[in-house]
């Protein structure tokens, strides 16, 4: 049995500041308000999803003379139910992405008398809620209060949180992140990213009942730190109505749990950054160091490309003693575009990990299906809550430890069941068009949702089994060799902007970014070291199966095997985007 070394904690290192509890958040805040004697503004600003029954009577023990929360300023839930129908719609999963900021969520008048209310005012003067920083945008204290997607995520499955402005905390979880992810996301973000240069102090409210707070400069200095320097984000584990046992053992996980399916080891919009001060873990989301050190951590081309969007994404999906996913197919770009309001799609790959005996992927269509045939047996299914014969229409090729299958988006794919699955992927994350879950139900007990009628709009038809076996099946080419190591191309499909490498090798191994960032898996190997060649960073160790971020700026680095490792030989799986050759 394989002892764990795997990290689900890891952090950057910071000497500096950090105040935990609200007595000493508090005891801060009144200091650095009572060093004036005039009229004094403090700004307390909040991302979607923060516990305000918790925040609110905190900040207002500060005894301001006139208190604003900004939920009194915006309009009625009824507007903005109808203001962002057409985004958020009636789809269980999906919406169109929108492009509100606050001010489209704030009644002109409030807003007006609020402000006047302010002006008129003297003594401290705190402004409170979402928003707030639109409310008074000079202030002369900024409080930032953040909040990563995945406790978002988590406090709406316990039905604990509304959207911004209206009342949505009975909804289903998924209508909650779909609200959150085509609206109220969208609109945080684009306030937070000018207010990450100039905060005065950022809070980690995660864990309720234990606040903890750092100044703005300690938050900047991080992030800097972060983005010259091989980093990990913060991996999160989730059951799945598939879910498997493998990660348990190797991830070191709760052995109680029925299963864990997924595994996000690399989706910064999704995921949590760590910074370790005074031994205490401080959390932001990844996504902070995205938006602050966009050129250094992405690099000058792949930022042309996306903007401040990390387009590369690893996670897991373990069916090792679990069962098949669901039979899916990714739109196409046009069709993303067109549908959704997204400009790139989530074109993917899987990589095996691991794989029991007999371990299959489902790839690419039969040789001369009839597409109307398909499609018709599909809905079927779906109408009748019968049996779609899968192996009828689509190719189930053998599946093995380091095998690399090619995932075009269009192309019609699962995993199924008996494989660890490293799935190497474009970034948007929820456009998944299910066709057939065999007959499952969700961990909610609800039917999991089918997009029948979106799939057979972008399945690409000719991707049949000559061309999958000829292009996305174990496209190894060799590209270099020294001593003690060799590298190969493993993928992606011409389609698809990101390129794969996997290195082999029982010496150092020198790579380079060459002005991109890199995501990499240790796929052998008990442990690693990566080392800067001048010096320009601290060694960085990783332990196997785990994703880690080299960006941009870090230019050369080296990687050998480490630890109970060195003398053997290892192996990592890395991705970057296709600008040149």
């Amino acid at each position: 049995m394989r002892i764990s070394n795997y990290d689900k904690y890891p952090a950057t290192r910071l000497d500096a500041e950090l105040w935990q509890g609200w007595d000493a958040i508090k005891s801060e805040l009144a200091r650095r308000c009572a060093s004036s004697k005039g009229r004094f503004v403090v700004v307390v600003e909040c991302y979607q999803g923060v516990y305000h029954d918790e925040i609110e009577p905190e900040i207002r023990a500060l005894s301001p003379a006139c208190w604003i929360n900004t939920c009194t300023i915006f309009k009625s839930p009824a507007e903005i139910e109808e203001m962002t129908y057409p985004y958020v719609t009636d789809d269980r999963l999906f919406g169109f992405r929108s492009h509100f900021t606050y001010a489209d969520f704030m009644d002109k008048t409030r807003l007006e008398n609020a402000r006047h209310q302010m002006e008129t005012a003297s003594g401290l003067i705190i402004v409170y809620g979402h928003g707030a920083a639109y409310v008074a945008p000079e202030a002369d204290l900024l409080v930032y209060i953040d909040m990563a997607r995945w406790e978002i995520q988590l406090r709406s499955r316990r039905h604990e949180i509304n959207g911004l402005g209206v009342e949505n905390k009975a909804e289903g979880a998924s209508f909650q992140y779909k609200r959150g992810y085509f609206v109220d996301w969208i609109v945080c973000d684009q306030l937070k990213k000018t207010l990450l240069s100039r905060a005065d102090y950022w809070l980690d409210t995660h864990q309720a009942g234990l606040p903890k707070m750092i100044t703005g400069d300690t938050l900047r200095h991080g992030l800097e730190k972060t983005a010259h320097k091989p980093f990990r984000v913060v991996p999160f584990f989730d059951p799945a109505p598939w879910g498997g046992q493998w990660m348990k053992e190797v991830c070191g996980l709760d052995k109680s749990q029925s299963n864990y399916g997924w595994c996000f080891d690399c989706v910064p919009e999704e995921n949590s950054l760590y910074f370790d001060i005074q031994g205490i873990l401080f959390e932001m989301p990844a996504n902070n160091l995205v938006f602050y050190q966009t050129r250094a951590l992405l690099g000058g081309p792949v930022e042309s490309r996306f903007g401040q969007d990390f387009p590369i994404r690893f996670d897991f999906l373990d069916t090792m003693g679990g069962g098949n996913l669901s039979l899916q197919v990714h739109p196409t770009t046009q069709y993303i575009r067109d549908t959704f309001g997204i400009y790139y799609t989530q074109d993917e790959s899987y990589y095996l990990l691991d794989a029991e005996p007999g371990a299959t992927v489902f790839l690419g269509l039969k040789t001369n299906v009839d597409s109307k045939e398909m499609i018709s047996a599909l809905n079927k299914a779906q109408d009748t809550g019968g049996v779609f014969d899968a192996e009828r229409y689509v190719n189930r090729w053998p599946a093995r430890k380091h095998d690399h299958f090619l995932i075009p988006n269009g192309t019609i794919h699962c995993s199924g069941a008996g494989a660890m699955v490293l799935e190497i992927s474009a970034t948007p994350s929820i456009f998944t068009f299910k066709l057939y879950d065999w007959g499952r139900l969700g961990l909610d007990g609800l039917p999991r949702p089918i997009n029948i009628r979106h799939g057979s709009h972008v399945i690409q038809w000719e991707r049949q089994t000559d061309f999958v076996r000829d292009n996305l099946v174990n496209q190894v080419k060799p590209i270099a060799q020294g001593e003690g190591w060799r590298e190969e191309r493993t993928g992606l499909h011409e389609n698809e902007f990101i390129e794969t490498r996997r290195h082999w090798f029982s010496s150092p191994v020198t790579h380079d970014t060459n002005g991109g960032v890199n995501v990499l898996n240790l796929v052998e190997g008990e442990e690693a070291i990566v080392e800067s060649p001048s010096g320009a960073f601290e060694s960085f160790v990783v332990h196997y199966a785990e994703t880690f971020i080299v960006p941009a700026s870090v230019g050369e680095y080296r990687i050998r095997p480490y630890g109970k490792a060195e003398g053997k030989e290892c192996g990592t799986i890395k991705a970057y985007v296709r600008f040149r050759e």
